[in-house]
This record gives structure tokens, C-alpha cells and sequence, in this order.
């Protein structure tokens, strides 16, 4: 069996944070969030990464990190183009967004064989994370159902304390089978208690303390890959036409069509791990804290590792 790849999708821009988040360093010796999922996921296993960018940014990119990486893992780049559209589609005029992380991971069609995982480029996942996924995906393969994994946090561990995050919330069997996610699109912290809003805060619902959430690290068989391509278009045709400027081909929402129609399973790994990331610009110091304080604990030693 072909050992797993790691795949990060980076070719967002922070709308949100203001820049490009996914290389902003994060310590006084330059490295940036990618640099510790790297080392973990190397250090649980992976020896292959492919990077998901825009063309536009891969001069920077490299530079960055990419050429960096490219001396201890084998690297590969994938474009996420707003212009790789199924045949007889166009990108609507005026359209800057790209079409979303299922749009993104479909990019990678041409240079993944085997099992994978996805992660974001600007998410601290912890090493919890990536020896549970790199553990299933060599031991798990596709059978009469495709066999994939989320890894899903504590919500209280994702929190930030500078606004507002979007989550999915996960429904689960006893077995811990994933059973349906729930798109939250605007989740903070009200008066103690972890609280959504789906009318522009008019009313505000409380979401059960210990929820799972998935912050996008998953675990795919080659197969999702041929399922995004068949969907896509699909996709394209009931929602170009609605929402021709900001609609999104979502990869948490093509897992919930394979589970409906009973085509896969996805098992649910919790991370104890607290959870990083810089939505906002406010987030980074706290980021800064964190990181080095785990240096300090001698969890990441990069001697050696550049």
C-alpha cells in the first residue's frame, strides 16, 4: 500500500486576517504555522507533501517555505485556478473567489496515487493529530465503502477571543462513525458559553459544551478524488446561476452527499490538542505565546530539521 501524502491547501488569502496568513512567521527564527504541521506530520510518518497554491504566489511561496521543505520531504505544487472548470463552464464575470476546498483538493487529481490527508495551511493541529490519521491511513483502505477519517477538536479549543469562526459541528454514532456535519457560520463566545447566530445575531443558540468540530484535517482513499471531479459540475450547474460570485464546492459537503447516499464511512478521531490559528490578526500573539512555550518544552527542535 502506497504510503499516505499530506496535502495543504494554501492558496487562500486571509480575507479576514488582512494578507497572506499561511507565511507569516510565527517565531523569532521565521517559521510559520506550515513549518510545525510539517514537522509533526513528518515526524508521525509522511514523507510526501503536496502544497496547494495560487500561481501567482509560488515565487513567494517557495522562497518561503517550499524550497525549505523540499530538502527533507519529497514536494509537490498544485494550482487551485479559478480557470480549471469542467468543459462549457466559464468563470462568471467578476468572480475573484476560488471555488472552495473541494475545488482545491480536486487539484491534486494528477499527482496523488494512493491514501492522503488534507489540511489547512493556516491551522496549528498539535501532534496528536497527525500520528491518529497517518495510524489509519496505513491501516485502513476503501472497501465495499470508501474508508475515510476526520480528525475532529473540542470546540472550546478552537475558540478565538477576537470575533467570530465558522465550524462544523459533527454528529457521531456510538462507534464514533461520523453521522452528518452542521455548517456553523458564525460561532464566539458569549457571557461564558459557546454560542451561534444564523440571523445576523437577532437570536443566539448555545451549542453543547465538549462538541466535536472539524477544522479540516482529513483522511481520503484516492477515491474522493474521482468523486469530486463527477460532482463538480453538478455543483456548478445548481449554483453558478444562484450564486455566480461566492459560491463554494465544499469538501465537508461532498463527504455528507457519500455518507447519505452510503458510499463511505468516516471515523472520528479526537484530539485532546488545543488548537491554533490566526483568523484574525488580533490571534497572533497569542499564537506566538503558544508556539514558544512547546519550543521551550523541547517539542520542536529544528536542528537538523531545515
Amino acid at each position: 500500500m502506497e504510503k499516505p501524502a499530506l496535502v495543504i491547501m494554501a492558496a487562500g488569502m486571509g480575507s479576514r486576517y488582512g494578507g497572506l496568513k499561511q507565511i507569516d512567521p510565527m517565531d523569532n527564527e521565521g517559521h510559520i504555522i506550515m513549518d510545525f504541521s510539517i514537522y509533526d506530520a513528518k515526524e508521525a510518518g509522511f514523507e510526501k507533501v503536496v502544497f496547494i497554491i495560487k500561481k501567482e504566489n509560488e515565487a513567494e511561496f517557495k522562497e518561503v517555505i517550499g524550497d525549505r521543505i523540499s530538502r527533507i520531504m519529497e514536494v509537490s505544487y498544485v494550482y487551485q485556478e479559478l480557470t480549471a472548470l469542467p468543459e462549457g463552464y466559464d468563470v462568471p464575470e467578476g468572480r475573484v473567489k476560488p471555488f472552495g476546498t473541494g475545488h482545491a483538493v480536486l487539484s491534486c487529481l494528477s499527482v496523488i496515487d494512493g491514501p492522503f490527508a488534507v489540511i489547512n495551511a493556516d491551522d496549528y493541529y498539535g501532534k496528536h493529530a497527525f500520528s491518529m490519521i497517518y495510524d489509519y491511513l496505513c491501516h485502513h483502505k476503501d472497501g465495499e465503502k470508501y474508508q475515510y477519517v476526520m480528525v475532529g477538536y473540542i470546540l472550546e479549543n478552537t475558540l478565538t477571543d477576537h470575533g467570530h469562526v465558522a465550524r462544523g459541528v459533527c454528529e457521531t454514532d456510538e462507534s464514533g462513525k461520523l453521522l452528518g456535519i452542521t455548517e456553523r457560520t458564525h460561532i464566539e463566545k458569549r457571557e461564558g458559553r459557546t454560542m451561534y447566530t444564523e440571523d445576523d445575531g437577532e437570536s443566539w443558540h448555545e451549542i453543547p459544551e465538549g462538541s466535536v468540530v472539524s477544522m479540516n484535517m482529513w483522511g481520503f482513499g484516492k477515491s474522493i478524488l474521482e468523486e469530486l471531479k463527477q460532482r463538480f459540475p453538478k455543483f456548478l450547474e445548481e449554483n453558478l446561476a444562484k450564486n455566480p460570485l461566492k459560491c463554494e464546492f465544499f469538501l465537508p459537503s461532498v463527504v455528507g452527499e457519500l455518507l447519505k447516499e452510503d458510499k463511505a464511512e468516516v471515523q472520528v478521531l479526537t484530539s485532546s490538542d488545543k488548537w491554533y490559528g490566526v483568523t484574525y490578526h488580533e490571534d497572533k500573539p497569542m499564537v506566538e505565546k503558544a508556539i514558544r512555550e512547546m519550543k521551550e518544552k523541547g517539542l520542536y527542535i529544528f536542528t537538523g530539521f531545515h
